[in-house]
């Protein structure tokens, strides 16, 4: 993926909703100053600039750009370098580089070392971009407890859910952030065990089968798929592998957040998932 590259709008067909530049530096902590900056050097250009007002508009999923520079900044890349592998030089050279540099002062960059890692495992699978630990916000969610009988019938239950949401007059949270809890442990082929969630800005009543809750925030290992959701365990092992070589347990429900998917990419190449693993430190000793 080029980091400049312009994508359609995650969510619903059509939304085309923008993100002025400050709603979206906000969004995802970052200051206006760096956007602006990462525009100069080319690494991530705004989606749309009105010409006559000079200001800058962003789209949802080019989150994922910004996710994969600051991974790559965590790895002790300079931009100058991201400009470089943007640009076409040998991605894998400049990064294999990088990872000798790193193994030679092991003992203070062993958490660069493990982003070099996962991103150099990104050319072997269909992962969009490296495994990278962030906060998930506290939210308000939308959500209805099922059980699946196969993983395809997810997205019959989604419908379902959207007509009890427009029921219960629910207004959705800006940036959309529409995912699935998975409640059990273990892989299940049928019978399985879910929470489809949507941000909400406040909770309602209850509707049928619809509840509401908040959720603390929370820390995760994340990381981005590209491609069809059958692919998904190779992204799954990734970040899984990640959190258990890097001193983490899972913390809780692990989360599937859909971006871009069967409802507004006809070709599923172009589907986008984040696989969100709650986790905490993991206690080496313990009592």
């Amino acid at each position: 993926m080029k980091m400049n590259e312009e994508h359609k709008i995650c969510g619903e067909p059509d939304s085309g909703y923008l993100y002025k530049i400050g709603m979206f530096a906000a969004m995802n902590r970052v200051t206006v100053k760096a956007l602006r900056f990462y525009e100069e050097e080319g690494i991530l250009k705004p989606a749309k600039i009105d010409h006559e007002t000079g200001y800058r508009y962003y789209r949802l999923n080019q989150i994922a750009v910004l996710h994969q520079i600051a991974a790559l900044k965590q790895a002790g890349f300079s931009l100058e370098e991201i400009a470089r592998i943007n640009k076409g030089e040998d991605e894998e050279a400049i990064l294999l580089k990088k990872k000798a540099d790193i193994l030679g002062k092991i003992a203070e960059l062993t958490k660069q070392v493990a982003v070099l890692d996962g991103y150099l495992a990104k050319k072997k699978t269909s992962l969009q971009a490296p495994v990278l630990i962030k906060e998930v916000p506290e939210c308000t969610v939308a959500y209805m407890e099922t059980r699946l009988e196969s993983y395809d019938s997810l997205f019959e239950k989604m419908p379902q859910m959207g007509e009890l949401m427009e029921r219960a007059e629910c207004v959705c949270s800006l940036p959309e952030y529409c995912f699935t809890n998975y409640l059990e442990s273990g892989e299940k082929e049928e019978d399985i065990l879910v929470e489809i969630c949507e941000a909400v800005t406040e909770c309602k009543e209850n509707e049928g089968d619809l509840r509401f809750k908040k959720m603390p925030k929370c820390q995760v290992a994340s990381v981005f798929h590209k491609g069809s959701y059958n692919t998904l365990a190779t992204s799954y092992e990734s970040v899984l592998k990640y959190v258990e070589e890097n001193g983490y347990e899972i913390a809780g429900a692990i989360r599937e957040s859909y971006i871009d998917g069967v409802w507004n990419k006809e070709d599923e190449k172009d589907w986008l998932t984040e696989i969100q693993v709650p986790i905490r430190k993991a206690d080496r000793n313990p009592r």
